[in-house]
């Protein structure tokens, strides 16, 4: 099987000759974007030798001004693929697939509705924590929920725009990054009413485009039952097993009939301490506990920046034995 065939039968809860793999990490600064992005990712395919080729996405929802209250949210204006970012992130997507290994599945990242909708928050004060932005998105919310929630609008139409041009463009499917299942931010009814429809208008919007969509559940504390209706308009699910937590059985059962992605935790374990053979047992140990059938090995998000690639590649090789 081709990397390509390996990673659709596995969806598909074929039979597979051997358990795929898919990991990513963010490049440094100065890596993450233009020619320099280019060459960080085919540098990082070729060492990992991943069955799955993410495409990073730096190119973000910009600053449009400051925005401190919840009316001021409508500074967030209609956006196009002729916009800066967007056209910046297809450049990155074609100079990457044509320089990539064109037999593995490629997937192209586009952050949820929450991450998008804070990203304009985020450049008003570069020491913003994450806490501290997501507090303040949940305090707009509440402040000026209609003129919020249109502002969000406008993100998630042209999410979907770059989940269509994506598929356009030759990837084989969308790695979906949601945030949002927190319970220390949006209560329940909430992300009922102001997170979900738009992360189902967009996962819908992949699937329609004709592209697998991958669902990556990201953070901690969360509460995974808000994520229970989502699996209809997902074909891969990944989240933070050990972050969450949240088993990969536990997810199993949740995503009935789902491919399941993960199996290491990506900030601590073998994969940071290694050595390689203790990498290669614990993989073993995943699959055999798990199953062969609908199973990507990955870990529970992206790797740090300074991963060690033999170990990476430990865990690569020792998921095709």
């Amino acid at each position: 099987m081709t990397k390509k065939e390996r990673v659709t039968a596995a969806i598909r809860g074929e039979e597979v000759d051997k358990i795929p793999s898919g990991f990513s990490l963010h490049f440094p600064k100065e890596s993450a974007f233009g020619d320099a992005a280019v060459k960080a990712h085919l540098k990082f395919f070729e060492e990992s030798d991943t069955d799955i080729l993410k495409i990073m996405n730096e190119n973000l929802v910009p600053y449009m001004g400051e925005i401190n209250n919840g009316s001021d949210y409508s500074m967030v204006k209609e956006m196009t693929m002729a916009d800066g970012f967007m056209q910046d992130q297809v450049e990155l997507v074609k100079k990457i697939l044509a320089g990539c290994d064109r037999d593995a599945f490629i997937l192209g990242t586009l952050h949820g509705i929450t991450a998008s909708s804070i990203h304009p928050l985020e450049k008003m004060d570069p020491n913003y924590t994450y806490d501290q932005v997501r507090e303040k998105l949940c305090r707009l919310l509440r402040e000026d929920e209609d003129t919020v929630l249109a502002g969000m609008k406008r993100i998630a139409d042209v999410m979907c725009e770059l989940a269509r041009t994506y598929i356009e463009l030759g990837v084989d499917g969308v790695y979906y990054a949601a945030l949002g299942g927190e319970t220390r931010f949006f209560t329940d009814e909430e992300f009922e009413k102001w997170i979900k429809p738009f992360d189902l208008q967009i996962m819908k919007a992949i699937k329609d485009a004709g592209g697998y969509c991958f669902l990556h559940i990201c953070k901690d504390q969360l509460n995974m039952d808000r994520y229970k209706d989502y699996g209809p308009y997902a074909d891969v699910v990944n989240w933070g097993v050990y972050e969450a937590p949240f088993s990969l059985e536990d997810g199993r059962k949740m995503f009935a009939g789902k491919t399941i992605m993960g199996g290491l935790p990506n900030r601590h374990g073998v994969l940071v301490d290694g050595p390689a053979e203790a990498v290669k047992e614990e993989t073993r140990k995943v699959i055999r506990e798990f199953g062969r059938t609908r199973f990507i090995l990955g870990a529970d998000c992206t790797l740090a920046t300074e991963q060690d690639m033999d170990l990476l590649k430990a865990a690569v090789e020792a998921a095709r034995e």
